[in-house]
């Protein structure tokens, strides 16, 4: 049975309000109203998403991960850093080869002792 996508939409803003409360109270850094209230949230949110999908065949622009997937997820960010890191090495080359190509130029148009600029 689909669930009416205004009433879940409704459930997930006030999930969004007691997390927000929850947090502003916190305790202590794992305070169990907020970690409810985490968890309040994450499932409303997963019930408007699946409603507003049954009701209209749309989804929303978040994905919630499991923490399993988020270390995961880190790993592969240290190793996509690693092929920017070389990305922006590669193009650094490119501009030293710009900047030298215009360097040759620039003395091309300029007269040296050995070569007077024509008249």
């Amino acid at each position: 049975m689909a669930s009416d996508p205004r009433a879940a939409l409704d459930e997930f803003v006030s999930a969004l309000q007691r997390h927000f409360d929850a947090a502003a109270g916190r305790r202590s850094e794992l305070d169990p109203t907020v970690v409810a209230a985490y968890d309040e949230l994450a499932s409303a949110f997963v019930a408007y998403d699946d409603a507003l999908f049954d009701a209209f065949d749309e989804v929303t622009p978040f994905d919630l991960t499991d923490d399993d997937d988020d270390e995961d997820d880190d790993e592969d960010d240290d190793e996509d850093e690693d092929e920017d890191d070389d990305d922006e090495d590669d193009e650094d080359d490119d501009d030293d080869d710009e900047d030298q190509d215009q360097d040759d130029d620039d003395q091309d148009d300029k007269p040296d002792e050995h070569h007077p600029a024509p008249l």
